[in-house]
């Protein structure tokens, strides 16, 4: 489902002669009865139209997005990411029946005990976890398309994963000093090895540059460790400071996290062309701590009179051990239950788009701007990528959960 051509007043978002700016049309109303529908649909299959619906929300917001006026394309198909889905899951039985078997079996063998077999399960699935983020990010850039040029990744997902866990295991290693470099090597690695048509990009500056950014997280860190020290030494009254130092703390990891993004895709190239981003951390912060905190309101403001009713319920037992619900059927606090779970997490995830999704998205479309356009007529279209698997990898590993 797409948001329609392209509004001949709006095309074309020129902020000068070589750049284009970027606008997000969609509206909250649509995306939210939309998501309802499909929320719907995924519980009474069982889960199966969770691969239409994913499609037909990526549609959705691509196409709300749309560089210099004209809206960005999702072309990946339902059919593809179910059939790629059941072959990651035949290879993945092969794994769990076979080689954590195995795993069992020499645990036993040696040590007589089952422990060595869990953690050396649990590792093994580390690698698959980062392969199949990136085959995910391969497959859906393989399905986009921008004036009608596609994207495209190369291969290189076991590299990916290898690089991933040598990251993590620094960055853990230095208590988080070098997360900056994980971040900006990992995105380096995905970036080097993405096309627009025939245009290679290429992520150019240095790891060091996302330092400043990452200067609220080190002093959050600080501060909260030095609060705990207190803690532990019995002086309670310093230790109080936790109630700044953790707010700090988060605040830093957010503008950590839009500022690197800033200045990761600000250093970005493709040939001719380059990105200007200005995303604000506050912005960011505010509309996901707002969001989140009125989809709750709306999810709990239906429940308010049987929350009301039951309390009332309880304080008039007829009988010790009885409550409101002693004297209904069972069948009917199954489906009461049921009920409520499944309304719980279809407004959850439907208020979560309308709330939280669609504005970071448009705050993150609109204030991008893309320069150096003059060349765009010269790039080349290139094949269509046949990815067997589709995001099947990050599905089965509950990945696959985000647009």
């Amino acid at each position: 489902m797409t948001i329609g051509s392209p509004d001949p007043n709006v095309s074309l978002i020129e902020t000068g002669p070589q750049r284009l700016g970027t606008s997000f049309v969609g509206q909250r109303k649509p995306l939210f009865w939309m998501a309802i529908r499909m929320g719907m649909l995924t519980i009474l299959t069982l889960g199966l139209y969770r691969f239409w619906m994913k499609t037909r929300l990526r549609r959705w917001y691509w196409s709300a997005i749309r560089p210099g006026g004209l809206p960005l394309e999702y072309t990946g198909t339902p059919s593809e990411k179910l059939l790629g889905f059941l072959m990651v899951v035949v290879l993945l039985s092969f794994y769990v029946g076979v080689v954590n078997l195995l795993l069992f079996f020499v645990s036993f063998s040696l040590i007589a005990n089952n422990s060595a077999a869990y953690a050396l399960s649990f590792a093994g699935v580390i690698p698959l976890w980062f392969f199949a983020r990136y085959r995910a990010r391969q497959y859906v850039l393989g399905r986009t398309r921008w004036r009608g040029i596609r994207f495209g990744l190369d291969a290189g997902a076991w590299a990916f994963a290898w690089l991933a866990i040598r990251r993590w295991v620094a960055t853990l290693l230095t208590l988080g000093l070098l997360w900056p470099r994980m971040t900006f090597d990992l995105e380096k690695f995905k970036t080097d090895r993405t096309w627009f048509g025939d245009q290679k990009l290429e992520q150019t500056g240095d790891w060091r540059m996302l330092w400043p950014a990452f200067a609220h997280v080190v002093i959050g860190v600080v501060f909260t460790l030095g609060c705990i020290g207190f803690a532990l030494l019995g002086v309670w009254l310093m230790a109080w400071c936790l109630l700044i130092s953790v707010p700090w703390l988060i605040y830093g990891i957010f503008v950590y996290l839009v500022d690197a993004k800033r200045l990761m895709a600000n250093a970005k190239r493709a040939g001719d062309l380059w990105l200007t981003a200005t995303p604000r951390p506050t912005r960011i912060l505010r509309i996901t701590g707002f969001g989140y905190v009125t989809a709750l309101i709306l999810i709990l403001l239906p429940l308010l009179p049987a929350m009301i009713y039951f309390s009332f319920m309880e304080m008039e037992e007829v009988a010790p051990g009885m409550t409101a619900l002693s004297g209904l059927p069972s069948w009917l606090i199954w489906t009461i239950g049921t009920g409520l779970y499944f309304f719980l997490f279809l407004s959850w995830a439907s208020l979560r788009h309308v709330m939280v999704t669609l504005p970071v998205w448009r705050h993150y479309a609109e204030t991008l701007v893309i320069h150096g356009t003059q060349t765009l007529p010269d790039i080349a279209q290139r094949d269509r990528a046949h990815l067997s698997q589709a995001e099947g990898f990050a599905e089965a590993l509950d990945l696959g959960a985000a647009i």
